[in-house]
């Protein structure tokens, strides 16, 4: 199997999050990848699928993953049924953290029981 084929679920999750200005080449069985990704949370999702596959500290792939707006963690929209501690869990593993969600976004939240569906939240770097 090619080092290429290996790495194939993470260059499509690249795809998926439409990375910026990317390119992938093989040299002498090593994988290098390099692009940029929106936010830091998209950049975390490439490395953790990385990591899934070529284990801790793969030796087989280089990436080179820039991220465009390093001001926040990332930027979520809400969907219906959602609430601040269940977008905490998503994002930082722990639903307690609703409150620095609830505080980056203060400008458009009033009480951090009450979200609306197609709000653009800052998800904070924590």
């Amino acid at each position: 199997m090619s080092v290429k084929a290996k790495y194939q679920p993470v260059l499509e999750l690249g795809e998926q999050l439409k990375i910026q200005d990317g390119n992938v080449t093989e040299e002498n069985g090593i994988l290098k990848v390099k692009g940029q990704a929106k936010t830091a949370y998209e950049k975390d999702l490439l490395w953790d699928k990385i990591k899934a596959i070529g284990g801790e500290n793969p030796s087989d792939i280089k990436a080179n993953i820039t991220v465009a707006d390093e001001s926040v963690y990332h930027r979520h929209t809400v969907k219906s049924g959602e609430s601040l501690s269940k977008i905490a869990k998503q994002y930082y593993g722990d639903p307690m953290k609703y409150k620095a969600i609830f505080e980056a976004n203060t400008n458009i939240l009033k009480n951090p029981d009450v979200i609306h569906p197609d709000q653009e939240l800052v998800i904070p770097k924590i």
